[in-house]
C-alpha cells in the first residue's frame, strides 16, 4: 500500500494520539473518575478511530479502485479488499 507509506508519519501521529486517548480512559477508570468522564473519553476515541478509518478507506478507494490506469482485475481486487474490511469494521 504505497499510499500508506506516503502519509505514514501523519497516520502514525494520529494512531499515537488515539493510543494516548485510550491510556487516558484507563487512567480515568483506575482513578475512579465519574462515568460521564469515561463515556466522553470513549466517545472521543470512537470518533478518532472513525476518522482514521475514513481516511484509510478514502485512500484505498482512490488508489485501488478509482484510478483509471488500473486493470479491471486490479480494480475488482481493490473493491473486494474494501468490502471485506468494511464487513469486519461494521460488526
Amino acid at each position: 500500500m504505497s499510499h500508506v507509506k506516503s502519509n505514514r508519519d501523519q497516520l502514525l501521529a494520529r494512531i499515537r494520539r488515539i493510543a494516548g486517548q485510550v491510556a487516558a480512559i484507563e487512567k480515568a477508570i483506575d482513578s475512579d473518575a465519574g462515568c460521564a468522564v469515561v463515556l466522553h473519553q470513549v466517545a472521543g476515541v470512537r470518533g478518532a478511530i472513525g476518522g482514521l478509518m475514513d481516511e484509510l478507506v478514502e485512500d484505498h478507494v482512490r488508489q485501488h479502485v478509482a484510478r483509471p490506469d488500473l486493470t479491471d482485475e486490479a480494480r475488482e481486487a481493490g473493491a473486494e479488499e474494501l468490502v471485506m474490511a468494511m464487513r469486519r469494521y461494521v460488526k
